[in-house]
């Protein structure tokens, strides 16, 4: 790592936890004034000409600072806050979501939390994620777990989201192979998400590595796991799906792939396997090489020059606009909460909350009473 002054750290760190990821906005006024007059600019409100995107972007968490608080909880897990400025930073490998027309959710990391004896850096071309369903079929566990360790061999590092399923599966290989393998994060860098996975993840974190884009203490939200998605994708050379049903988080991964053109393979499974729709899908539509061994897995990394993918058109996955599912997600399921929790939890502006909550209620997606909202039951 470069050399950090305690207030640089402390500075990326408060911006690192003040905008909900991405936040392209926060990341142009550091490039523009470096870390610690950003922070400053946040905290004052008082940001150059052309940068008061940021202010937006910060506008529901820019007085909590748990900066303090959150590196003394890296240092406690054994983890590490990695920045651009950083010789472990994997810069190559992030440039592409720069580049990318990426929608929405694009846009690389401010900083990454990292866990872990490995360094991002080394991973680039090298890695390959594997990925698919939660509720995983044992075929597709074995063949994601056959892969890991296939992969490891061929001294590839296997990337992949620490979920149960296929994650947990290829996680498992690759270790037992004795090989590199990541899991990225939609939470905290502390927390064991999921809880099942605990064991899992710490040994992880002693042999390979954790990776998180939010703070210490964020808790799992479904928009962070597709936020993180872009993550998987951008840090492996290649990215294969084992199984995945007709919507799943795996199909989003594949998608981002595909978008920052990076090779895509994907598993053939039983025609009458629910769990293998959506691979069998990618591969009719030409979106994905079919890959059934580990040779042909480790090929799609290989710079050959030859492009194993289908030119089919990327679809944008259903859903509310940004601001309406990052505010339904940040209400709990047997809670209500007031519009300034609901702005701090989902981390955008009050008056968008309140613009969002407006559309929800119209669609008979959230109730209000005394100034409190909850989900709709």
């Amino acid at each position: 790592m470069t050399d950090m002054n305690d207030a640089e750290r402390r500075a990326w760190a408060y911006l690192a936890a003040v905008a909900e990821p991405p936040s392209a906005s926060v990341i142009a006024l550091v490039s523009a004034i470096g870390a610690v007059a950003a922070a400053a600019a946040v905290r004052d409100r008082k940001a150059p000409a052309g940068h008061l995107a940021a202010l937006a972007a910060t506008e529901a968490r820019h007085a909590t600072d748990t900066s303090v608080a959150d590196l003394d909880t890296a240092d406690r897990v054994g983890a590490r806050l990695v920045t651009p400025g950083d010789d472990e930073w994997p810069g190559w490998s992030l440039s592409v979501l720069d580049r990318a027309s990426t929608a929405a959710r694009g846009g690389g990391p401010l900083a990454l939390w990292v866990r872990g004896p490995g360094a991002l850096s080394s991973l680039g071309d090298a890695a390959v994620a594997l990925v698919g369903s939660r509720a995983a079929s044992s075929y597709g566990e074995y063949v994601a777990g056959h892969f890991a360790s296939g992969l490891a061999a061929h001294g590839r590092a296997v990337v992949s989201g620490g979920a149960y399923g296929i994650d947990g599966a290829a996680h498992r290989g690759s270790l037992a192979a004795g090989g590199l393998t990541v899991a990225v994060l939609a939470c905290g860098i502390d927390r064991d998400y999921p809880t099942g996975h605990a064991r899992l993840l710490h040994e992880i974190a002693a042999r390979g590595l954790v990776v998180s884009e939010y703070a210490p203490g964020t808790t799992a939200a479904k928009h962070r796991f597709l936020t993180r998605n872009r993550l998987v994708a951008a840090l492996s050379g290649a990215t294969v799906v084992v199984e995945a049903g007709r919507r799943s988080g795996a199909a989003n991964t594949a998608a981002w792939a595909t978008r920052l053109g990076r090779p895509l393979g994907a598993v053939p499974g039983a025609v009458t396997s629910a769990t293998s729709v959506g691979t069998h899908a990618m591969i009719a539509d030409g979106q994905a090489t079919l890959v059934a061994d580990v040779d042909r897995v480790a090929s799609l990394v290989v710079p050959d020059g030859e492009d194993t993918r289908g030119p089919a058109p990327i679809r944008d996955t259903d859903g509310l606009p940004p601001d309406q599912f990052r505010v339904i997600e940040a209400l709990p399921a047997r809670e209500s909460l007031s519009i300034d929790e609901i702005s701090f939890s989902a981390g955008i502006p009050v008056d968008a909350v309140r613009r969002a909550l407006a559309a929800l209620d119209v669609a008979g997606l959230v109730d209000e009473e005394s100034g409190l909202w909850r989900l709709r039951r």
